[in-house]
């Protein structure tokens, strides 16, 4: 008879084989978790709630696929209050409860600076719609992008389109934000450039008039009027203009002069004629219509849209990198956007495709996703819009 004798090496490896391997197994098994903060109450409320819902399409369409890397995806939603503190307590518990690999969809600037450490700190990956330009110039180490063009791509659409409408004498009226100093500045050089003035004044968004600003504003006498505020001050902002009797042009960013800011006010005379810009999506695309379908909008915001591409970018770099990790997608991301390779417009075809062994390039539903160095999205087309009879109309998208 042949005895078999196991020294304590082999014992040791055999019993850590033993007791990894089940580890193994459940970790093989457990869905890769990724996360929306977006804002479902407070400023950005009419925002919020459409974009944590269609990230949850994309993330049931790719399980109905299969889910990535053979497992289930899962999706936690948070709301960040359009408050930093609540985002940050929000991030806190998706990062060290959740442990997801991705937060997507961020709204106000503000919030996204005072999370942002946390995911790079964590190698927690960040997808934002925020637009202040000092968000990219944070030290994120890669750990961060953002589909929504930043302040200087912004303010420079939004004044050249001023300037073409004739305007030659404006004035911002804007509240306290991570892009405020960004807006005076650039307006100031795009403005003087073209032969004309630009003056400001920042304003407390928590006042219930701003009757004194308006009036300060009007001794100026401003041929347009550029309000910059979110939707409850713009609000106020704008009964009190009209109140003053002001006969000028007005022009605000599209996410905060909408459909319900047009509601609160109820009044059409106060709104009537003023024009909007944001960030267009591309209409028409088959991603665009994807995201029609999932949330029921005839017309879905911008924001909605780039969250739609926030969940299938993080998906298809996990799939690339073959880890669902944070690393993973801050290393991957570009390779699945830009550079070439099959062209793509939906998580499910993109996994696919990456899975088959080749190369993908995603336009989604906001257009190419294509980052510079920094995670700023390199160009965009913008929607200006005009209030006619308590509906927006289209002016132009360029």
């Amino acid at each position: 008879m042949t005895r078999i004798a196991f020294g304590r090496r082999a014992a040791l490896v055999s019993g850590v084989a033993a007791v990894a391997a089940p580890a193994i197994l459940r970790a093989q098994a457990e869905p890769v978790k990724i996360a929306t903060l977006t804002p479902l109450t407070g400023a950005g409320g009419p925002y919020g709630p459409v974009m944590a819902k269609v990230a949850a399409s994309v993330v049931e369409e790719v399980n109905a696929a299969g889910g990535v890397l053979g497992r289930k995806v899962q999706l936690v939603s948070e709301d960040d209050q359009t408050n930093p503190d609540a985002g940050v307590r929000a991030a806190r518990k998706l990062i060290d409860v959740d442990k997801v690999a991705a937060i997507m969809g961020t709204w106000a600037s503000s919030v996204t600076t005072a999370v942002a450490p946390l995911c790079w700190e964590s190698k927690t990956f960040l997808c934002t719609v925020s637009g202040a330009d000092s968000i990219t110039q944070l030290p994120h180490q890669g750990f961060l992008v953002r589909t929504q063009p930043n302040s200087t791509l912004q303010v420079a659409r939004s004044g050249e389109f001023m300037l073409s409408l004739g305007a030659r004498k404006i004035y911002t009226m804007i509240p306290q934000t991570p892009f405020t100093q960004t807006t005076f500045d650039l307006m100031g050089k795009l403005v003087a450039k073209a032969g004309g003035t630009h003056q400001g004044l920042v304003y407390d968004d928590k006042k219930t008039t701003y009757r004194t600003e308006v009036d300060q504003a009007l001794r100026t006498n401003p041929d347009m009027i550029f309000a910059a505020g979110y939707t409850p001050d713009t609000v106020v902002l704008l009964k009190d203009i009209y109140r003053a009797g002001f006969k000028g042009k007005i022009i605000g960013f599209g996410y905060s002069i909408n459909q319900k800011l047009v509601d609160q006010i109820g009044q059409p005379e106060v709104v009537e004629g003023v024009y909007t810009y944001s960030p267009s999506p591309d209409e028409g695309s088959t991603a665009y219509e994807r995201v029609k379908k999932a949330t029921g909008l005839a017309r879905p915001d911008p924001y909605t849209c780039q969250v739609y591409d926030h969940a299938s970018l993080v998906l298809m770099a996990m799939e690339q990198a073959k880890v669902a990790t944070g690393v993973a997608i801050k290393d991957n991301i570009r390779k699945v956007s830009q550079g070439g390779g099959k062209a793509v417009d939906n998580a499910v075809d993109g996994l696919k495709a990456i899975a088959s062994g080749q190369k993908v390039d995603y336009s989604g539903a906001s257009g190419p996703c294509d980052f510079d160095d920094k995670g700023d999205i390199i160009d965009c087309k913008f929607r200006y819009e005009q209030i006619k009879g308590g509906k927006f109309t289209l002016v132009k998208i360029a």
